[in-house]
């Protein structure tokens, strides 16, 4: 079973498929998972397999940790292009999340001006007024969009609380296009159901979707890394493609991470 669970609250830095030189961030406790979501491709494994027993860290432990860490790189190297909040969960979980952006972009002011900071979300907390003003200051604002059919995110998303998708998507156009929507593409099969969503059946539905958000961006991306369930697949090459050429048909820029 796969088990990746990143050092907390600052880990790497690691090469980004889509960002770059990345140092991360991981506003989650450093033993375990805690997520709004129980994705069956999650590099972190299933939620219930990777229960946390430590506290989160503290907004000051934040801040002290990525000062000291951003110091080092700007006396030894290397220069990040982006600080990057990811890890072992959704970061806008933190009840300090808002707070922490601040410290943060201020951080990245005193040492790498020229640095993005992005977040990664699985959306399911930008209804906060609190995480939707801190995710409107940032560089990157990248939210998870997999698919607009609730079957499918019930199966393969798995939302450990309320979700709507149609709710999502309204969060999202709020945004006013100062967003990149981020979305898996994969195929095979969980617990014996197909769960292959690069088919017209599910792109084309989508695919309006992000035309109604109208993000600055889309990424998409496949399986990189080991997942969980050992029957998922990646998406080729030509049927990322294919969808890229859709996305840009519909006048968004987009880009694949194979």
């Amino acid at each position: 079973m796969s088990t990746v669970i990143f050092p907390s609250p600052i880990f790497g830095p690691v090469h980004s498929r889509r960002l770059g030189v990345s140092l991360g961030i991981n506003l989650l406790p450093e033993d375990g998972k805690f997520c709004t979501f129980d994705c069956i491709y999650c590099e972190c494994g299933f939620n219930k397999d990777h229960r946390p027993h430590k506290k989160l860290p503290t907004r000051e432990e934040v801040r002290q940790a990525l000062e000291t860490r951003l110091l080092d790189m700007q006396q030894n190297g290397p220069k990040p292009d982006v600080l990057t909040f990811a890890g072992n969960g959704e970061p806008t979980a933190h009840p300090h999340f808002a707070e922490i952006i601040e410290d943060t972009l201020a951080l990245r002011d005193k040492y790498f001006p020229q640095a993005k900071v992005s977040v990664l979300s699985n959306s399911t907390l930008i209804h906060r007024p609190g995480v939707f003003a801190a995710l409107n200051k940032i560089d990157n604002n990248i939210l998870k969009l997999d698919t607009v059919s609730a079957d499918y995110i019930n199966e393969v998303d798995r939302p450990t609380g309320h979700y709507n998708v149609q709710e999502i998507i309204e969060g999202m156009k709020a945004f006013k296009g100062n967003l990149i929507i981020q979305t898996m593409f994969m195929k095979g099969e969980y617990l014996g159901k197909n769960v292959d969503n690069t088919t017209d059946e599910y792109v084309l539905p989508w695919l309006e979707a992000v035309k109604e958000i109208a993000p600055r961006q889309v990424m998409i991306y496949t399986i990189d890394r080991e997942t969980p369930d050992h029957d998922l697949l990646k998406a080729t090459h030509e049927e990322l493609d294919r969808i890229v050429a859709m996305v840009e048909a519909a006048g968004i820029p987009a880009s694949a991470s194979y």
